[in-house]
């Protein structure tokens, strides 16, 4: 005699888990058991999203989440219903309503950008650029705001999106401040030259406490960036502004973004731990 069939109850529960499994390899967060080989390997969603991948279809859902066709399917389904997902005009699928709103609760996001944006926005008439705020989310850096106008020069960053911490100005005061295990593994995944020349800039941003840093593409451009720092020093977020190179020397923002970053500190209740 076989066994019972489960309860119908037991059949819901099981289609949640497994939609919440699937959600979080999704967003790159799945968890397999420790020691597990894709416990080190980054899930294929976690990639950066580019404004040609932000919508995918079935198929690619599929390849990217390692999970059966028409399995993908049926919890797409799922996720279309709860408003978690939505479909473009050409029926791919990208991120919902539902996720914007559930993110925009997240504390440690909601509360700072509240705190920083009219610093942020004093900064942005000043400079007349692109002005950024960022965390660090591991080991990358996580854009909580921007600020652009209309003729500012182009750049890839939007909110919502990950940054490299050893390649972009935000990012290197968050690596200059992130705990030496951080560093380390940031570090080991260069090349030995990078690396030095990384190393070189985060002795430079910890010693000045600002990170001047300049690349050229999508187009050139010089990005000064300060630490937003609590009461013990510890570095909690970093604020830059982003300008074309070649337009005024980028030394010439250094003070006003100092001053913003302070700012934003001292309206999160922080004050700069005494010196001397």
């Amino acid at each position: 005699m076989g066994p019972a069939p489960r309860p119908r109850a037991d059949h819901a529960i099981d289609r949640h888990d497994r939609l919440a499994r699937w959600t979080r390899r999704c967003a790159g967060a799945s968890g397999p058991r420790p020691g597990h080989p894709s416990s080190r390997a980054p899930s294929p969603c976690s990639r950066r999203s580019t404004p040609t991948t932000r919508a995918l279809g079935l198929a690619d859902l599929a390849r990217r989440t390692g999970i059966p066709l028409s399995t993908t399917f049926r919890l797409a389904g799922h996720l279309l219903a709860w408003g978690a997902l939505e479909k473009d005009p050409d029926e791919r699928y990208v991120v919902g309503l539902r996720l914007f709103e559930i993110a925009s609760l997240a504390p440690r996001s909601h509360g700072l950008r509240e705190v920083a944006l009219p610093y942020l926005e004093d900064l942005h008439e000043v400079s007349g650029q692109h002005v950024l705020l960022a965390v660090r989310e591991s080991d990358e850096a996580l854009l909580v705001e921007r600020l652009s106008s209309r003729g500012a020069v182009e750049i890839d960053y939007r909110v919502g999106g990950r940054m490299p911490l050893h390649d972009t100005g935000v990012g290197l005061v968050l690596l200059a401040g992130a705990p030496a295990p951080v560093a380390a593994r940031v570090l080991d995944r260069l090349d030995p030259p990078a690396a030095d020349r990384v190393r070189g800039r985060l002795e430079d941003v910890r010693r000045r406490q600002v990170a001047v840093f300049a690349r050229s593409s999508p187009a050139p451009v010089s990005s000064v960036a300060a630490p937003v720092r609590d009461g013990l020093g510890q570095t909690l977020a970093a604020v830059s502004v982003v300008v074309p190179a070649g337009a005024a020397p980028p030394q010439a923002y250094v003070p006003v973004v100092r001053a913003t970053a302070l700012a934003v500190a001292r309206g999160l209740g922080h004050r700069p731990p005494r010196t001397g």
